[in-house]
């Protein structure tokens, strides 16, 4: 039975994956590199410090720490602006996490910025429904290892520790992604699988494993989640 729910944040709570690479395609392209669409969907996973690394990389050239930070800070002041008049959350992905934090443990587990995540959470006021968060730099290795997810259910089952409750097992967790890398870090650590078209197709999602795959949050409900996975 399923007791817990993992989302990733780009892609499923927001859906700004095109905003995003619009924004790195502006910003990179100051440092002649021309980002394709291609390019930026190969690195789908990867936490921002390494995804400006791979690009520079792709074009032969390198990138130092203070170079990689500045891109990042620009990136982000750009993102900001593109989604300051309007939230692009995700269809039905309020309702949803207002609904499921009242019957599961809320975990999110991204490679984002916390600086990114926490301006949405702030402006959409979805702090108080997460149990847990996991983001850029918790852990050494990007989606699809498992370190992320393994560092969710750590997190989760410490804070149950500490209202004495029993700990979760991997497979009474549900994570909820829109890329190919997510679905495999999180079956890899032994999780349940629900995959969103939101980035990819349904195929690129069943093709690593996704257990079932949705258009839309909009379109579940708690009770849908205890039915399909039970």
């Amino acid at each position: 039975m399923i007791k817990a729910l993992f989302f990733d944040f780009n892609g499923v709570i927001i859906d700004d994956e095109m905003i995003q690479m619009n924004a790195y395609k502006k910003v990179l392209k100051e440092h002649a590199i021309d980002l394709t669409k291609e390019m930026y969907f190969s690195a789908l996973g990867m936490d921002d410090r390494t995804f400006v690394k791979s690009m520079f990389d792709r074009v032969n050239k390198s990138a130092e720490a203070s170079l990689v930070e500045e891109i990042l800070n620009a990136k982000t002041k750009l993102h900001r602006t593109m989604i300051e008049d309007e939230l692009p959350l995700c269809p039905g992905v309020l309702t949803f996490l207002k609904a499921a934090s009242r019957d599961f443990s809320i975990g999110l587990v991204s490679m984002a910025d916390a600086v990114e995540i926490e301006y949405v959470f702030e402006r959409a006021h979805l702090g108080p429904l997460f149990s847990v968060l996991v983001m850029a730099g918790e852990v050494s290795a990007c989606k699809p290892a498992p370190d992320c997810y393994r560092r969710g259910l750590e997190k989760l089952n410490e804070k149950r520790q500490s209202e004495r409750l029993l700990p979760l097992t991997a497979s009474e967790c549900l994570a909820i992604e829109d890329s190919p890398p997510g679905i495999e870090s999180a079956r890899a650590v032994g999780m349940r699988t629900l995959g969103i078209t939101n980035t990819v197709s349904e195929d690129a999602l069943r093709a690593v494993g996704a257990d079932v795959v949705t258009k839309s949050l909009a379109d579940w409900t708690t009770d849908a989640v205890r039915l399909v996975f039970t």
